[in-house]
């Protein structure tokens, strides 16, 4: 017989877990944050909602680790926990966009976290065609060319006078 390797299992069980969530509410204990950098070992530096936004580190548990990731700008909902100076909470949940769309519904979506577009911004993007292009943003790894006016002006003076 055939039997499924633990960590296989383990991970269809949390998808299924966060595929079944019931977007129930954080309790008073719990607080959402939303992660600033990753430090290894399954700590994650994370910033809160308060206007003084403090960063303190999280531990991701057990039953996430190697089956479950954060990055920068994920939002998580955290526990705090009594030991340790430096790690102040642990993740209890990892928020996703429905999570967001529940939250704010609810009323309990930090104002810090919100992504509302300005109005006069969507509205003058729905009034003009950009390019795609102008869309983009720049790419950091590339060196920057920069392209003088000057020289190209001249470029089509010189070709000009030579027909």
């Amino acid at each position: 017989m055939h039997r499924s390797h633990p960590s296989t299992t383990r991970r269809k069980h949390l998808i299924k877990e966060m595929m079944e969530d019931d977007y129930e509410l954080p309790t008073e204990q719990q607080q959402i944050v939303r992660v600033v950098r990753s430090c290894g070992n399954n700590l994650h530096e994370v910033e809160t909602a308060t206007p003084e936004s403090e960063n303190f580190l999280v531990s991701m548990p057990n039953k996430y680790r190697k089956n479950m990731w954060v990055k920068r700008g994920d939002f998580l909902l955290v526990e705090p926990i009594e030991e340790g100076d430096k790690v102040k909470a642990e993740i209890s949940k990892i928020l996703t966009n429905d999570h967001v769309k529940e939250y704010t519904k609810a009323g309990i979506w930090p104002e810090r976290f919100a992504k509302n577009p300005p109005q006069d911004a969507k509205a003058q993007n729905d009034d003009e065609d950009s390019d795609f292009e102008d869309d983009l943003t720049p790419n950091t790894n590339r060196p920057v060319q920069e392209s003088d006016e000057e020289d190209e002006d001249t470029d089509t003076e010189s070709s000009d006078e030579e027909d």
